[in-house]
């Protein structure tokens, strides 16, 4: 059985030019050229602000002309493809930058908030995602107990 696709999220890929994005095609799409942004919306029922994102994101793309082009990613694949940035909030847009990790929008937002907050996100430089991890000590900085 196959989750349904929002129409929403169709809409984009059909007529604004967004990508699928699965884990087999994430790496093609995430280290193209210049600013990408992946679309997280999450289960439609229980997220149903990740439709107004999808609605509202041919219009950023609009207010930012040239700058960034989309992914969607199917339910299916969002968890998975999520860790890797730290996206835990549904629906985000995380924003990439020839292949690396620039920042994360989570939820929905007033108009001229996420035009702000979108043109903010262009702006910074690369960085570390923000995903969960354990830092790395090497023998010599551990404490021994013998």
């Amino acid at each position: 059985m196959t989750t349904p696709v929002p129409p929403l999220l169709e809409r984009l890929v059909r007529d604004f030019g967004a990508t699928w994005v699965t884990p087999d095609s994430h790496d093609a799409f995430a280290n193209g050229p210049g600013d990408r942004v992946l679309l997280f919306s999450g289960d439609p029922v229980r997220f149903p602000e990740g439709q107004d994102v999808a609605a509202v994101l041919p219009e950023l793309q609009r207010a930012h002309p040239g700058r960034f082009v989309v992914g969607v990613v199917p339910a299916p694949h969002e968890d998975t493809l999520a860790r890797r940035y730290g996206a835990q909030r549904r629906p985000s847009l995380v924003f990439l930058r020839d292949g690396r990790y620039v920042d994360t929008l989570a939820g929905m937002h007033d108009w001229l908030d996420y035009v702000a907050l979108v043109g903010a996100a262009l702006a910074k430089p690369p960085g570390r995602a923000p995903t969960v991890g354990i830092p790395l000590v090497s023998d010599a900085a551990a404490p021994s107990c013998h």
